[in-house]
């Protein structure tokens, strides 16, 4: 069995970006400003149709099973160790992570929700660089941007930005009104992930002090 260059590397930066990624969801849901695009579909369609016979930790784990199945057709070689772990563990990390933080805080004040909301953006852009960059697969959603804009040859930023508005309106017609975090992640994940592959995450795994020039 062959293993990637910098196997280990890459299973630390999978392990962590995944667990880091859904934590962020649950600092998300706490600052009540809005969760991420793909978080305001899958709550938004969860709360309007699902919460009250399913947990989120298991309705999310069946959204993903079916955009699995999509990406199984156009993305592919996408999919990777990192895919399955998102995709069973991140819905139950987030529902820990609020149980955590709902019984140290809640009712946070203003300034700890702005803090949250803080704290999530830039953990998620950041985790979500960290699995990406680790090419052990990515979630079954930040696969479709990623492979539109293999395709297509467009910059990944604007991809990303067109996905992202696209789930925060199916989120928004289920019910769930986005917020300044849902906005803010809509319009600058994208490019904030750009800027973790190329501050942190490419030098990281190729132990160089100079990011790699993204396709």
């Amino acid at each position: 069995m062959t293993f990637p260059e910098n196997f280990a590397k890459r299973i630390v930066m999978t392990t962590a970006g995944v667990t880091f990624c859904a934590i962020a969801v649950g600092f998300f849901k706490c600052s009540q400003f809005g969760v991420d695009p793909f978080q305001c579909l899958a709550q938004g369609v969860w709360g309007r149709f699902f919460e009250q016979h399913v947990s989120y930790g298991s309705y999310y784990t069946a959204l993903s099973g079916i955009l699995l199945l999509l990406d199984l057709f156009i993305a592919r070689r996408y999919m990777g160790a990192a895919t399955l772990v998102n995709m069973f563990l991140t819905g139950y990390i987030v529902d820990f992570t609020c149980l955590v933080i709902n019984r140290f805080s809640p009712a946070p004040p203003p300034v700890l929700r702005i803090l949250f909301l803080t704290v999530a953006v830039l953990v998620m852009c950041f985790a979500s660089s960290l699995y990406m960059t680790s090419s052990l697969g990515v979630s079954v959603y930040d696969a479709i941007p990623i492979v539109i804009a293999d395709r297509r040859k467009l910059p990944f930023r604007f991809v990303r930005i067109g996905c992202d508005l696209v789930c925060v309106v199916i989120g928004t017609i289920s019910g769930l009104l986005p917020g300044i975090g849902t906005l803010i992640t809509a319009f600058f994940m994208g490019p904030l992930i750009e800027y973790f592959n190329h501050s942190f995450s490419e030098p990281f795994l190729s132990g160089s002090k100079n990011g790699l020039r993204s396709s």
